[in-house]
């Protein structure tokens, strides 16, 4: 699940639009929960964690398998990243609370992949299309992984 223009220009109105993206897709139930669910978790902390890239996430009760969607801004938007610069992708990572080393495990593995790739945010910013950009974090994870 990616959208490969996001259009909005604030924080909150991106993890509107990405639930809602969620929502139309028939991952989730209840669009409001998960985007006050968002919302909270960014009052504790932004989850920019720089480089331009922000990996909002939650749980939620009753979801059967993680949710992971990717959002790009190429006009870039304040996350409130530590390191002061805007972001541009956006992982959006939600799971349940039943499992929580899953959601563990999905963090640390795109963390890992934004730390390790010099070239991951300038490739998907350059693909176009979907198919396109989960080629670009094929390719940057196998680098990472030899």
């Amino acid at each position: 699940m990616i959208i490969t223009e996001i259009e909005s220009k604030e924080r909150e109105d991106i993890i509107k639009e990405m639930v809602h993206f969620i929502k139309k897709r028939n991952k989730i139930n209840k669009e409001k929960d998960l985007y006050e669910k968002l919302l909270q978790r960014e009052k504790l902390g932004s989850t920019a964690i720089g480089g331009g890239v922000a990996i909002p996430h939650c749980k939620i009760k009753g979801l059967k398998e993680p949710i992971v969607m990717l959002a790009v801004s190429f006009n870039g938007v304040n996350f409130y990243s530590l390191d002061g610069k805007p972001s541009y992708i956006f992982f959006l990572v939600v799971s349940s609370p039943d499992n929580p080393s899953v959601n563990l495990q999905i963090l640390a593995a795109i963390a890992h992949l934004v730390r390790k790739s010099n070239s991951l945010l300038k490739k998907i910013l350059e693909a176009k299309i979907p198919s396109s950009i989960l080629d670009v974090i094929r390719e940057e994870e196998e680098k990472i992984n030899d």
